[in-house]
């Protein structure tokens, strides 16, 4: 992305988001809603961590870091959650950190609906 965007500018839920994909690492956070566009824990999501007992798997460089500029795939991910506006996150798969993929609950097929006049 052209534009970088700085931890310290975030809302404190979306810190809180961001921080959550930090610590867990690798894993995923299930069952969050989205209320005007913010991440909303209350109730607590559920975190699952996926720990590999082959390797040791150091924690986020960012961790220790006061501020700094949010990765591609945050700026994605908070841009989906603008867009949702109000919903809820069925999961966010966190790999290294860094959120990599999101199921967005939503009613119906999430598709258009098509115009029985245009055949």
């Amino acid at each position: 992305m052209s534009q970088s965007l700085q931890f310290s500018n975030l809302s404190p839920a979306r810190k809180a988001l961001v921080r959550l994909c930090q610590t867990i690492n690798h894993g995923s956070i299930e069952g969050f809603k989205v209320e005007d566009g913010e991440p909303v824990f209350d109730p607590v999501p559920t975190v699952l961590k996926d720990v590999k007992l082959d390797s040791d798997e150091g924690p986020r460089p960012e961790l220790a870091l006061a501020d700094f500029v949010v990765s591609d795939e945050v700026v994605r991910l908070l841009s989906r959650l603008d867009e949702m506006n109000c919903g809820t996150v069925r999961r966010v798969e966190v790999r290294a950190g860094i959120p990599r993929r999101l199921v967005i609950e939503s009613q119906g097929s999430g598709t258009q609906p098509r115009d029985p006049g245009l055949g």
